[in-house]
């Protein structure tokens, strides 16, 4: 039962991910979290070494959206300077946006993957929707509240897989 909360891979950080490797998955496009994923949470707009990233990702054809829980006002400002898609309030982890993502790309399920940094989520989300998932470290130690409830589950989680050898993750509250 747990393993729907298990991601299909897990990375350090989203720049660990590069086109070249998704192309090799056949991988099309990418239904990306945004905040703790992209950002701190509380970063207002995109680093330059992200919005480098996000010029990789286009220059290789690579199709990417946003989708968030978070509110229009949010998504919005971080997505609009870059003009990258998005899907605010997103309810994950219900299927809905990621449906609409795809959607939009004009891609498939199989072509897709969803990254995120929390398995309630965007990881719970992406399995029960057939899709592949990429589990990143959050970049910042601190959470919004309701985030805060989800990482205390999180963590129960994640000391199951690395008991039972199926995931190596930092911790991010362990970070020096």
């Amino acid at each position: 039962m747990l393993k729907i909360f298990l991601p299909s891979e897990h990375v350090k950080s989203i720049f660990d991910i590069t086109p070249e490797s998704l192309k090799a998955k056949g991988v099309k496009g990418i239904i990306t979290d945004l905040d703790n994923t992209l950002v701190e949470w509380d970063r207002p707009t995109a680093t330059p070494k992200l919005i480098q990233w996000f010029d990789n990702m286009r220059d290789h054809g690579i199709l990417v959206t946003i989708v968030s829980n978070n509110n229009e006002n949010r998504v919005r400002s971080f997505s609009d300077p870059l003009q990258i898609p998005f899907i605010f309030q997103a309810r994950k982890p219900m299927g809905k946006a990621f449906r609409k993502a795809i959607k939009n790309m004009g891609l498939k399920r199989e072509e897709t993957v969803v990254i995120g940094d929390q398995l309630l989520t965007d990881v719970l989300g992406g399995n029960r929707n057939g899709f592949h998932t990429i589990l990143v470290v959050p970049v910042a130690r601190t959470d919004g509240f309701i985030t805060r409830f989800n990482r205390n589950i999180e963590r129960r989680i994640l000391t199951f897989f690395k008991r039972k050898g199926m995931l190596e993750w930092e911790d991010p509250n362990e970070r020096k």
